[in-house]
């Protein structure tokens, strides 16, 4: 039991990465004048999110 709430516990660091290095790539790039090609990667990051959530509330059903 421990083995899977440590899975759990990675897979969401994971997915709290990705968010943040999107968020971070999306700042840098609004600043740097890339305003387009940082909308569209600050779409990521609740894309990322919620894909997460959805693989983690289905891990938990199986």
């Amino acid at each position: 039991m421990n083995k899977k709430i440590d899975n759990i516990v990675k897979v969401k660091g994971l997915i709290f990465a990705a968010a943040g290095l999107s968020f971070l790539l999306s700042v840098s790039l609004w600043f740097t004048g890339s305003k387009e090609q940082g909308l569209y990667v600050g779409i990521w990051v609740p894309s990322i999110c919620s894909a997460g959530s959805l693989l983690l509330v289905g891990g938990r059903n199986g």
